[in-house]
């Protein structure tokens, strides 16, 4: 199953199958108006908090953090 489409709404992030089903969803509560949804591809999506960028696999787990180095 790979990722076909995430979308915001909100505090939220949806993750779609090929099939448009939701598969899960990521919390992203926006403290900035930077902060949420930056991207993703068939296998990961990408989630600014504040500073640190958030990697996610397709499944909605966490796989890795970044840091910005926002000034």
């Amino acid at each position: 199953m790979a990722i076909s489409k995430a979308v915001q709404r909100g505090t939220l992030i949806y993750i779609y199958d090929q099939d448009g089903q939701a598969v899960t969803s990521i919390s992203a509560p926006s403290r900035w108006p930077t902060d949420g949804l930056k991207a993703y591809t068939a296998s990961s999506i990408s989630v600014q908090k504040g500073s640190l960028l958030y990697a996610y696999n397709k499944q909605g787990q966490q796989t890795g953090i970044t840091s910005l180095n926002v000034k």
